[in-house]
């Protein structure tokens, strides 16, 4: 069976690499309650990690590495496409030279971070000063006033709705005295997001 070459943007794997791992994983919480028992809530998955090593031989491999760092150094994720895993968009994470890189030879490791969904490719900053816009999401309801209101979703946590709306933890806690314990929050609750 011939697999298709591994491709990010528009770097092309001479031939795959030699070794690799995927890693899942999901956040749990356990709440305690009485009598020696506890309830698990899922926190939601993170990021999904392609991790992998490999060689580059031949006359021009190091040309061929200088090439891959190039793409690594720029500030954008993109496709990558992978023999046995879904194609998907990604973060280039990590790239390692193994050993003194000759021009035949370079060994080298890398690491790609999957981005979710419509997660967004940079770091926003968001200035919540009267009159702007906030996410327009179908689960966002505006009351009357100032405020805004959140209704919480699978997988939401207090910390990942501060990074969404651009706030700072301790104010979006502050914001929502009703929240007994900021690291329990449960499907349809509503959180003040400003």
């Amino acid at each position: 069976m011939i697999l298709s070459p591994m491709r990010f943007k528009n770097f092309v794997w001479p031939h795959n690499p030699r070794v690799y791992t995927i890693t899942y994983e999901r956040k749990m919480a356990e709440h305690k309650i009485p009598f020696g028992r506890h309830y698990l809530q899922s926190l939601g998955q993170t990021r999904r990690v392609l991790k992998g090593s490999g060689e580059f031989v031949g006359e021009g491999a190091y040309d061929k590495f200088s090439q891959l760092a190039t793409i690594f150094y720029e500030e954008s994720p993109g496709v990558l496409v992978h023999p046995v895993w879904v194609t998907t968009t990604a973060w280039f994470a990590k790239l390692e030279v193994r050993q003194e890189p000759r021009r035949d030879y370079v060994s080298y490791c890398f690491e790609f971070w999957e981005v979710f969904g419509d997660e967004n490719t940079s770091l926003k900053v968001w200035n919540l000063s009267k009159g702007d816009q906030l996410d327009s999401s179908p689960s966002t309801d505006k009351g009357d006033g100032q405020a805004v209101w959140y209704t919480v979703v699978q997988g939401d946590t207090l910390w990942k709705l501060a990074n969404q709306y651009g706030i700072a933890l301790d104010r979006l806690v502050a914001l929502n005295p009703h929240i007994k314990n900021p690291n329990l929050i449960f499907i349809g609750q509503k959180v003040r997001v400003s």
